[in-house]
C-alpha cells in the first residue's frame, strides 16, 4: 500500500485532554485509572473516566445530537487545533473529496439507559425525549461529527468491539488508495455506559484495582473512555520526513469463539502478518509492538504466542492500558495517537501497574519508558468474536 500521513491527529483519555497531557504521562509512567464513581454503579473496581464530558455543552443547532459519547467526541475535536485542521484540509482538497470514518462499540447507549428509569409507569412507554437516531445509534457519533465540521464526502462508523477505530484506518485507507477521497477523518470515540460496566463484570473480566497487561497476577480489565482522531491524507509537498505515517494494514477474523481469542493466537498472528506485507516490511524492522494487552489471562497468552511466532521474542512491547483503561471502541485510534507520539518524540512507554512480566508469556515486555529513536512500529487491536487490526505506523519511507 501507498503510505498515507497523519497530517494532524489529537487524543482525549483519563490522562487529559490532548496530545501534551498524553505525552507526559506516557514518559513519566503515570496513570488516570481511579475509583469508579460514575453514574450509579457500585462495582469494585477502577475506571477511565475523563473529566469535564458532563460539563460539555453541543453547539445550540445541534442540541438533538446531545448525549455523553458525543460530548466527549466534541470536547475531543477541540484541542490541539485539531477541529481547525480539518476545516481546513476540507477547504483544500474539497468537502465531497473528504470521509469521515469513525469507530465506537457502545455509541450514545447510555442515554437510554437512563431514559428507561424514566419509563411510563403505566405502559412502560420511554419518554418522548428520547431520540434513538441522534443519540443511541451507532451512526449518531458520525452524524453529529459531519454537521459540525461541514464533511460531505463518503461516511461510516464500524462497530466491531474492540478492534472498530483500528479497522477505520483500514476503510478510510482503502478509500483513499481508490481514489474515491483525498483525505479523511479518522478515529474512534466511546464513552461509559452501565452497560459495559456490568456486562464486562458479568463475565468476571474486571479487575478491582488498575488493570496489569502481562502481569503474573493480572486479573481483567479496567475500562475507560477516549476519543482519538487523526487526519489520514496522501503525502505531498507539505509533508517532511518527519510526518507520521500510516505503512501497513492488517484485518483477520478468527472465527474461534464470541468473546474469547484463538488460544494459539492464530487471528492476531494473520492481522499482523497481514499488516507487515502491506508494509512490506520485515519482522525484524519492527521496533516495538503497541500490544492490545487487555490484562485478561487468556488475551494476554494469545496475543504473546501471536508476537513470538511473527515477530520474536526480543522484539519491545507494552500496551497503554494500564494508563488508560481500555477504551472500547476508542482504544485502536487512541493507541495509534499514543505510537504517533512515541516515534515524533523517541521513546517506548513502559507497561504501568505490571510488577513482574508473566514469564510464561515469553516476550520483551516494558515495564519502565525506555528512550531511543523508533523508525516503524505495529499496534494490535483485537476485538469479541475475534475481530483483528494490525497497524503499522513510522516516518515517510
Amino acid at each position: 500500500m501507498t503510505p498515507l500521513i497523519l497530517s494532524h491527529y489529537t487524543a482525549t483519555t483519563c490522562l487529559g485532554h490532548g496530545l501534551a497531557p498524553m505525552a507526559a504521562a506516557m514518559r513519566e509512567g503515570r496513570g488516570g485509572l481511579a475509583r469508579c464513581a460514575f453514574e450509579t454503579v457500585e462495582l469494585d473496581t477502577c475506571v477511565g473516566e475523563i473529566a469535564g464530558v458532563d460539563g460539555e455543552r453541543v453547539p445550540a443547532p445541534l442540541r438533538e445530537f446531545d448525549c455523553r459519547n458525543n460530548r466527549l467526541a466534541h470536547l475531543a475535536l477541540r484541542q490541539d487545533g485539531f477541529d481547525e485542521a480539518v476545516r481546513a484540509t476540507i477547504a483544500r482538497v474539497g468537502r465531497r473529496r473528504f470521509g469521515l470514518y469513525l469507530g465506537t462499540s457502545t455509541s450514545g447507549i447510555l442515554e437510554t439507559e437512563i431514559a428507561y428509569r424514566h419509563r411510563d409507569p403505566v405502559t412502560g412507554a420511554l419518554p418522548a425525549a428520547l431520540n434513538y437516531r441522534t443519540t443511541h445509534n451507532t451512526f449518531s457519533v458520525a452524524a453529529f461529527v459531519r454537521e459540525l465540521l461541514g464533511v460531505e464526502g463518503p461516511t461510516a462508523v464500524i462497530s466491531t468491539a474492540c478492534s472498530s477505530s483500528a479497522k477505520a484506518f483500514g476503510a478510510a485507507q482503502r478509500m483513499i488508495e481508490a481514489g474515491v477521497i483525498d483525505a479523511a477523518l479518522v478515529g474512534g470515540v466511546d464513552s461509559l455506559c452501565l452497560t459495559t460496566l456490568y456486562g464486562f463484570h458479568s463475565l468476571q473480566l474486571t479487575s478491582a484495582g488498575p488493570c496489569r497487561p502481562f502481569a503474573t497476577d493480572r486479573d481483567g480489565i479496567s475500562i475507560g473512555e477516549g476519543a482519538a482522531f487523526a487526519v489520514l491524507e496522501r503525502a505531498g509537498p507539505r509533508s517532511s520526513p518527519e510526518s507520521i505515517a500510516l505503512l501497513g494494514v492488517g484485518e483477520s477474523n478468527d472465527a474461534y469463539h464470541l468473546s474469547s481469542p484463538h488460544p494459539d493466537g492464530l487471528g492476531a498472528r494473520l492481522a499482523m502478518e497481514a499488516a507487515l506485507a502491506t508494509a512490506t516490511l520485515e519482522p525484524g524492522q519492527i521496533d516495538y509492538v503497541n500490544v492490545h494487552g487487555t490484562a485478561t489471562p487468556s488475551n494476554d497468552r494469545a496475543e504473546s504466542c501471536a508476537i513470538v511466532a511473527v515477530l520474536g521474542a526480543a522484539v519491545p512491547c507494552s500496551s497503554t492500558k494500564g494508563a488508560t483503561g481500555h477504551t472500547l471502541g476508542a482504544a485502536g485510534a487512541v493507541e495509534v495517537v499514543a505510537c504517533a507520539i512515541a516515534i515524533q518524540q523517541g521513546f517506548m512507554p513502559g507497561g504501568i501497574n505490571t510488577a513482574a512480566v508473566d514469564p510464561a508469556l515469553c516476550v520483551n515486555y516494558l515495564t519502565a519508558t525506555r528512550s531511543g529513536p523508533l523508525s516503524r512500529v505495529l499496534t494490535n487491536s483485537f476485538g469479541f468474536g475475534g475481530t483483528n487490526c494490525s497497524l503499522v505506523l513510522g516516518r515517510l519511507p
